[in-house]
């Protein structure tokens, strides 16, 4: 287990798509299904975001934690926020999920990096 969220982020937009391209029933299905549930309602799209963080750290699934890192992001959420909610799920699923937390700090270093040379003159 690498956690390479920077491996991700380059291979992920090309990975659904080709998912997409097999099968768009599930893309069209997942999709709207998302869309539906993510948007504000009585939760903030911010707070939706930090609970389906904290499921995927929960579960297990890198490509979970790294999709919803960035989403997080957009939706808001500080670097402080992310960290705190995957510190829940470990304390939820004890030290099996530990062993994915890494990930959530890789996910914010990839966009930190990014954010640091985009600044940068």
């Amino acid at each position: 287990m690498l956690h390479d969220a920077d491996k991700f982020y380059e291979s992920w937009p090309q990975t659904m798509r080709a998912m997409k391209e097999r099968a768009p029933d599930i893309g069209r299905a997942f999709g709207g299904f998302f869309q539906a549930l993510m948007k504000p309602g009585a939760l903030e799209s911010k707070q939706k975001e930090l609970i389906a963080l904290g499921i995927g750290v929960a579960s297990r699934c890198e490509a979970c934690i790294f999709a919803h890192v960035e989403k997080c992001l957009k939706a808001g959420a500080t670097a402080e926020e992310i960290m705190e909610a995957a510190g829940v799920a470990v304390m939820m699923g004890g030290g099996p999920v530990y062993t994915y937390a890494p990930a959530v700090a890789a996910a914010l270093e990839h966009f930190e990096s990014a954010a640091a040379a985009h600044a940068a003159p």
